[in-house]
């Protein structure tokens, strides 16, 4: 359940996928990377970063956002947890960048989740590792 790379920008385009990519830690053997059917995940150079990092690919199916439910849940936490939560409907770039950053870090080292056994993912790795 940990965030272990992510980038921020204005669109999604192969060079940014990349750039997350290329941010990854040593990974142990077999670990999967679930996206979409988007066109960046679908490309030939995506394609190749993760096979050369030795990562499973795993793609969510047309229409089926639940195989995708990790990173959508991510998603929901953050908004609801920040944006909703402090009303920030008019805000600007700079703004957006730091409160993602910080919810990640949050996230990360200090919320607890019961299915990690009421640790935070950072506290659950060092545990199980």
């Amino acid at each position: 359940g940990e965030i272990i790379a992510y980038s921020i920008g204005d669109c999604q385009n192969v060079a940014f996928v990349l750039d997350t990519l290329n941010q990854l830690p040593s990974l142990p053997e077999g670990c999967t990377l679930h996206s979409d059917q988007g066109s960046v995940y679908t490309s030939y150079a995506y394609q190749q970063t993760i096979k050369e990092k030795g990562i499973i690919m795993s793609m969510s199916r047309k229409g089926t956002p639940a195989d995708n439910a990790s990173i959508e849940s991510f998603h929901s936490s953050l908004k609801s947890e920040t944006f909703y939560l402090d009303e920030l409907t008019y805000t600007t770039t700079t703004i957006i960048e730091q409160t993602v950053k910080s919810y990640i870090t949050y996230y990360n080292h200090a919320r607890i989740q019961t299915k990690l056994n009421n640790q935070s993912p950072v506290q659950y790795r060092k545990r199980v590792v």
